[in-house]
């Protein structure tokens, strides 16, 4: 049997939740954890419902850990869910073969848009399939508004527990049960377009102020847990302000940081209800939390609950977690990329902060942190717009950048309160690029090829010039953010070859040209824009 090693550095206390627990919130059955470094699987599955929290202290070499043993798995279910490639693990696969995830989407939660685009959710799903995208971000967020001066909010978001319209208070001790049917509805819509999920589970956005948007009120003031909007606890009980903030004291509850068990009991509760609806479903990624600030603490007690209610369900799951700095050299993203055994992928999006040069460099210093073991590296949120991520034209550069630089997933982040934003969503430009990229995929193999991480074999080029991905005497492929020429260093690739250029901004095929290898080539870009020329060994 595959065992799945969840280590921890620390004494950590987890909940391991029946199926009581899942059924509603409130509920708090465990498991207990004997004081041992292995924890076998029909000790994990047997135990009766117990309340309290259970420690485990011992140790294994040296540091608490603990083995998570899958309840009996469907062996053909486990071999076509969503998982990294057995080929190269710094890939995807799904229903058994690899696939370059590549999305984009007008909203970070579209379960709670169903009206978005306009044409509503199926159609926007249409949309993006039509053109070759297969993953999509959810996050479990709500705090959107209808905005009557744009297209872009539709929909007045819902929360997941609920409100008596008398007092206007919520109980989180009652499911709204409208957002957890639009939650199964879009998981269901999705599966059936092989559409790959990245479900993120805390998003501090929800929980502090709201940068860009129209309603900035709707977050920590509107939230069902600040004390002042439900029935359940009072600021008194709790490490919570009705009124501010600051610190994010909400990602404070567990016992290694505030120990607040009220508040506590409830945030399970609500992770417990989303994984007994998304742990029915194989093409779902799952990622903690969205730019995450909190403590280490916080981010590794939900991967071990997370990975500990999957493995009594009898499923393997994917799991990462998306730190807040810009930098990925930054300590912070360690976290992560040190803990393959917890974080079975990385996802990177806030390198999308970075432009140009320095976004290529710091993706392919991130690329090696996490070469052993290899691991997917995933770009939930491509930024390029008016506010963030160096305009709209960069933000599509980085999409490319990131496709010849090894990385896994790509998708474009939402316009916001307006088109062009953030970044460009699901709007024609963005559905050009998606489809530009299937057709490169088409003539040139992005799972074999290896990015050019230092741009050894180009010269004649100038920072940002230029970007190479290849397979050593057989395949090339040259990405021009805005034109340019380079010659390429074909020393090592004998016989003849076909050239052709790839004139992305109209999805479109240049030509061909026979040329013979065994040394360097002149490359020179037939207009400005975004142009690739894929070279490939004639059969």
């Amino acid at each position: 049997m595959n065992m799945h090693l969840l280590s921890v550095k620390w004494a950590a206390r987890f909940i391991f939740l029946s199926a009581a627990l899942l059924a509603g919130p409130g509920h708090h059955n465990a498991a207990i954890v004997p004081d041992a470094g292995n924890v076998s699987r029909d000790e994990l599955l047997t135990a009766g419902p117990l309340s309290g929290e259970y420690e485990l202290s011992a140790t294994a070499g040296g540091n608490p850990a603990m083995e998570i043993l899958p309840g009996n798995p469907d062996k053909k279910r486990d071999e076509s869910r969503i998982k990294p490639w057995t080929e190269d693990r710094r890939y995807w696969q799904f229903r058994g073969r690899p696939l370059l995830l590549l999305g984009g989407s007008d909203q970070d939660n579209p379960f709670n848009h169903p009206n978005i685009g306009g044409g509503g959710l199926e159609a926007h799903l249409d949309l993006l399939a039509s053109v070759g995208g297969n993953y999509i971000r959810n996050t479990m967020s709500s705090r959107d508004r209808v905005d009557p001066d744009s297209d872009l909010y539709n929909d007045d978001n819902l929360y997941p527990f609920d409100r008596d319209k008398a007092s206007g208070l919520y109980d989180l001790g009652r499911w709204n049960e409208q957002y957890w049917r639009q939650f199964r509805e879009f998981l269901e819509m999705t599966a059936l377009r092989d559409i790959i999920v990245q479900v993120e589970i805390w998003d501090r956005w929800d929980y502090g102020e709201v940068w860009g948007g129209a309603y900035a009120a709707e977050a920590w003031s509107a939230h069902p847990f600040n004390p002042k909007n439900n029935v359940n606890y009072n600021a008194g009980e709790t490490n919570l302000h009705p009124e501010r903030w600051e610190g994010y004291p909400i990602f404070r509850t567990i016992p290694e940081l505030d120990d607040v068990p009220i508040v506590l009991s409830f945030q399970e509760a609500f992770v417990g209800k989303l994984l007994s609806v998304s742990l029915e479903y194989d093409h779902i990624l799952y990622c903690i939390s969205n730019e995450s600030t909190a403590g280490e603490e916080w981010s590794r007690y939900w991967a071990g609950f997370v990975h500990c209610v999957a493995a009594r369900e009898g499923v393997n799951i994917e799991l990462t977690e998306m730190w807040n700095a810009h930098d990925l050299t930054d300590p912070m993203h360690r976290r992560t990329f040190d803990y393959p055994e917890l974080y079975s992928f990385v996802d990177v999006s806030q390198n999308n902060l970075r432009d140009g040069q320095v976004h290529w460099d710091n993706m392919q210093a991130a690329r090696q942190m996490v070469a052993e073991p290899p691991r997917p590296m995933n770009n939930v949120k491509i930024y390029g717009g008016s506010a963030l991520g160096g305009g709209i034209t960069e933000g599509t550069s980085k999409f490319w950048r990131n496709i010849l630089g090894g990385i896994a997933a790509c998708r474009f982040h939402r316009p916001g309160p307006r088109d062009g934003f953030f970044s460009i969503g699901l709007n024609e430009l963005a559905r050009t690029q998606i489809r530009s990229a299937r057709m490169l995929e088409e003539v040139f193999d992005v799972f074999r090829a290896e990015p050019d991480e230092y741009s050894s074999l180009l010269s004649g080029r100038d920072p940002n010039e230029a970007y190479l991905a290849y397979i050593e005497g057989q395949q090339y492929a040259v990405y021009f953010p805005r034109g340019g020429a380079v010659r390429l260093d074909m020393g090592r690739a004998q016989g003849e070859f076909v050239l052709q250029w790839l004139d992305i901004s109209n999805s479109r095929w240049i030509g061909e040209t026979i040329l013979t290898g065994g040394g360097p080539i002149e490359i020179s870009v037939p207009d400005n824009g975004h142009w690739i020329v894929v070279i490939v060994r004639k059969n």
